[in-house]
């Protein structure tokens, strides 16, 4: 059955209602989405033009963490980590490309920092359980020591291989792995065209861009009061890496046993709280903090001052605050 057309008004009164529901629709918005892969927390902040290309740019950086997971966890029987600390003490084990280059990387920076960044200080590591507040005693810990020593991984760049020297050694890349993650989630973001971001994985972040106008505020945590900040940074562009004495630990006989080991020695310095690292890469970052830990304030300070484009922040085992030439200049 026919009807009759709409009346003037009526066409005019529906035309505007369908042009004000698109003419105020946001041509963009900001996507949040959060998971846990690699021990921890994982994030994504990212503005899209379009929300559907957000969404699925957003999912993306979550599956690549979760693959990285997959490869580099040394918990899961399955992951090429652990393969490689299974079979490396027998024979010369075939990497992947993608491991390679972290191994190829870890060990660079393990001569930059002078031993303090080591992976293979694992031999140790693997006898503390923070959960249960158990630290080896003095006999295990010294037969431990005996299997670390970053020169005793025998790394052929040209084969793609690793043998371990000797028998009992392991490796673990922890915060590198996930600096590694928050790098290869920005370069997929940017391959989608995505120029504001943020990216977290534990401690380590990046930040692409700013936030539309504004600089990203990030806040480093007061290592002894939670839900305190000792800083706030405005930055834009940039990678970060925070290592805490507050993360994982126990408190035994008045010192703190936490995750940090000085790979010398096989405990946990004491002379720092936190270290926050500013550098163009998550590898970077990760291995810088973990040095200047290690370090302590002078002799890690000393040696930011020596590499471009990396700044630091350190809380130290007083509570004092300490910041790299470059950033004090920077804020004036």
């Amino acid at each position: 059955m026919l009807t009759a057309p709409a009346a003037p008004a009526q066409r005019s009164s529906f035309i505007a209602r369908h042009l004000a529901r698109h003419l105020t629709r946001p041509r963009g918005a900001w996507v949040q989405r959060e998971d846990a892969a690699m021990g921890t927390a994982i994030r994504v902040e990212l503005w899209s033009e379009d929300n559907r290309q957000g969404e699925a740019a957003a999912a993306a950086v979550l599956a690549e963490m979760h693959r990285i997971d997959r490869a580099m966890s040394p918990h899961k029987i399955g992951s090429e980590l652990s393969l490689i600390n299974r079979e490396a003490p027998r024979r010369a084990v075939p990497l992947s490309e993608e491991m390679a280059l972290l191994i190829g990387r870890a060990l660079e920076y393990a001569q930059l920092s002078e031993g303090a960044f080591d992976i293979s200080y694992a031999a140790v590591g693997q006898l503390y359980d923070y959960r249960r507040h158990q630290r080896p005693d003095a006999a295990a810990l010294a037969a431990a020591r005996e299997c670390v020593g970053w020169r005793q991984l025998e790394f052929d760049r040209a084969r793609g291989t690793l043998r371990f020297a000797r028998a009992g050694m392991r490796i673990d890349l922890g915060g590198f792995a996930k600096g590694h993650a928050v790098d290869c989630a920005a370069a997929l973001l940017r391959r989608r065209g995505i120029a504001h971001a943020w990216v977290s994985a534990g401690g380590d972040s990046r930040v692409i861009g700013d936030r539309r106008g504004r600089p990203w505020s990030v806040a480093i945590r007061d290592p002894r009061r939670e839900g305190e900040a000792v800083a706030v940074l405005p930055l834009e562009d940039v990678s970060i890496s925070t290592s805490g004495d507050y993360e994982r630990y126990f408190d035994a006989e008045g010192q703190r046993c936490h995750h940090i080991i000085d790979p010398a020695t096989g405990v946990s310095p004491q002379g720092v709280r936190s270290v926050t690292i500013l550098a163009e890469d998550g590898l970077a970052a990760e291995a810088w903090s973990k040095t200047v830990f290690v370090h302590g304030v002078e002799r890690g300070m000393a040696l930011i001052a020596a590499q471009r484009g990396v700044d630091a922040v350190v809380v130290d085992g007083d509570g004092r605050l300490h910041a790299s030439a470059e950033l004090l200049h920077a804020g004036g």
